[in-house]
């Protein structure tokens, strides 16, 4: 059963945001996708600690408190600006799928899905990121960053509204996996909002870490290499490596005993007078990127914020964008990519004429960025999974993700997208949470530069941004939200930029989406032409981008699946504006 399918959605109450303050603080700001995650930043800050120990400290917590969303040992992309020296850098938060998985294992052994489960299992990549952050640009402990992280696994916290119209949504999921069940379930259906759940072999796993870390003496930077060594090739890793055995999965010892994360300089474009930054094209990251060269020329304040004609550029640039990604992303290391043109300016200007009056009906050609040329001649169409378009209107098994963002005094900011939600794979017994299902995102189809293969990470959708002016950090942003992420940011980002609003007002505008382009979980339906709209925006404005073409589907007046956007913004004299989503619950603190 899908998340989006509508009988999901009536076994839970519903989930009814209402709008928050603009929050501002002076020395730093914090904003994350659940209230325990900001206090936990909020409390690192309030300790001496930097952004990047906050940062970090909500990362994890993310994963225990915001579990329906976040695995501890999922997926986590990060963000990194050290004021100090000016230097933007990514982590790559995605593992590898195992040595065992392949193209054919799926279609011989599953029937050419790539089924709920241990099957799209893939290296977890999250603990190793959070500890490479932690490690290079951070001053504390994994201890001290992990501390209400276990404390809320051992002890227990209340379910918050959202993650309660989650796990109700999506009990049946969780039927699936006993030790899935036993943990999630309460006399057999989903915990409620306010009932409190308890993770206590979570809070072991991160004890097992806090403990190797003490035991290895040295320097702190030797400590938390003990920390993220024992989940690697300790005792979690054999829990993990055993569980697998037992249960028929893919993923063994080696595997997680030679995976390590990558960090380099974050991508970047100008828009304007701002600078973007985003992580590579082992993500959806760059698309951002691309959105914005394609706008950059364009006086968007002219058409008037949420106009027709604005949504019906933004859709459309959307589209392009989203073209070249599904015809080039994937694992540098397995796919040749034409970064450098794809993010040029002179492949964006060949690429905007394509921008007509009237939408595209489906999803545009890919161009030729090594040519400058629009369009790709050598095909017709792009490949899409199986080598066939899935139906019209079909809806996707897209899971999601949480955020967080941080500013501290010195000016560090941190911007990551943890996710791996804990519907879609059995909690492994010992660990206490799931284990990186995201082969989820992987395609089948030999020709698509994302197709399975040993050793490759699959293209992510989780992908932070943070924006710079006048050399300065001006905001990390980012949200949950699968394809509608890089969108959502977009909108936020033109928002704030364009349109000069406060962050808050910002996020909490009402939003379009496109669904003209292969979904990247796994079946990958499409559903050409499709814009989801809030009805917030007037009925007017939606009925005009049907006459320009589009099949407008209305949302809810606030979509949850409109994304969930936080951001920390510098103002011209310091000041630290937080912005917070009310869509699900996100919170924001600044002092």
């Amino acid at each position: 059963m899908s998340l989006d399918s509508v009988s999901s959605q009536q076994t839970a109450s519903a989930h009814t945001p209402t709008s928050s303050v603009q929050v501002i603080g002076s020395r730093w700001a914090v904003a994350a996708g659940h209230t325990l995650a900001s206090e936990a930043a909020s409390r690192v800050l309030g300790a001496g600690g930097n952004a990047i120990d906050a940062g970090v400290a909500a990362g994890i917590t993310l994963g225990v408190v915001h579990c329906d969303m976040v695995s501890v040992a999922g997926v986590a992309p990060i963000l990194v600006h050290v004021a100090r020296t000016g230097e933007t850098w990514q982590v790559s938060g995605v593992g590898p799928y195992p040595r065992a998985t392949t193209a054919a294992y799926f279609r011989e052994r599953h029937g050419g899905q790539i089924p709920p489960g241990l099957p799209r299992t893939v290296v977890p990549a999250a603990p190793d990121a959070w500890c490479t952050a932690l490690e290079r640009w951070g001053t504390m402990s994994f201890a001290e960053v992990a501390t209400a992280a276990t404390e809320h696994a051992e002890r227990g916290f209340p379910i918050s509204q959202f993650t309660a119209y989650q796990m109700g949504s999506n009990a049946d999921k969780y039927r699936r996996w006993p030790s899935s069940a036993a943990l999630y379930l309460r006399d057999g259906r989903a915990l409620r909002m306010g009932e409190i759940l308890v993770q206590r072999e979570l809070g072991e796993t991160l004890r097992r870490m806090a403990r190797a870390e003490a035991k290895a003496g040295g320097s702190r930077e030797a400590g938390v290499r003990a920390a993220r060594d024992e989940f690697y090739r300790g005792e979690t890793a054999k829990r993990i490596a055993e569980f697998h055995r037992v249960e028929g999965g893919p993923l063994a010892a080696s595997d997680l005993a030679e995976f390590s994360v990558e960090v380099g300089p974050a991508l970047r474009t100008t828009f304007g007078r701002y600078d973007v930054a985003a992580c590579g094209f082992w993500c959806q990251g760059p698309s951002l990127l691309q959105m914005l060269n394609l706008l950059d020329s364009v006086d968007l304040k002219a058409l008037g914020h949420n106009s027709p004609a604005y949504l019906h550029r933004l859709i459309e640039t959307v589209k392009l964008a989203f073209a070249d990604r599904d015809a080039y992303y994937g694992d540098p290391h397995f796919v040749k990519i034409p970064a450098d043109a794809l993010l040029s300016k002179a492949y964006a200007a060949a690429r905007q004429r394509l921008i007509k009056e009237r939408a595209w009906p489906d999803m545009p050609p890919a161009g030729d960025p090594d040519r400058l040329d629009a369009v790709r001649h050598k095909e017709a169409a792009l490949p899409l999974a199986g080598g066939s378009h899935p139906a019209p209107g079909g809806t996707a098994e897209s899971l999601d993700t949480s955020y967080v963002a941080v500013v501290d005094e010195a000016g560090n900011g941190f911007s990551a997208t943890p996710s791996d939600p804990n519907v879609d794979s059995p909690v492994v017994t010992g660990v206490g949470c799931v284990v990186s299902p995201r082969g989820s995102q992987g395609w089948l189809d030999p020709e698509h530069p994302s197709v399975v293969a040993p050793g490759k990470r699959p293209r992510l959708t989780p992908a932070p941004a943070m924006a710079f002016t006048g050399g300065r950090l001006f905001m990390p942003f980012g949200t949950p939200g699968g394809d509608v992420q890089q969108q959502a940011m977009l909108q936020v980002f033109l928002n704030a930029t364009v349109f000069g609003m406060d962050p808050q007002l910002a996020i909490e505008a009402p939003r379009v989406a496109s669904r003209s382009h292969p979904d990247s979980f796994w079946p990958h339906a499409f559903a050409p032409g499709k814009v989801e709209a809030e009805q917030r925006i007037p009925k007017e404005t939606r009925e005009a981008l049907v006459a320009l073409g589009h099949t407008v589907a209305d949302w809810p007046e606030w979509e949850w699946r409109a994304g969930a956007v936080c951001a920390v913004r510098v103002g011209p004299d310091g000041a630290r504006w937080a912005g917070a989503d009310p869509r699900r619950g996100a919170h924001a603190i600044a002092r």
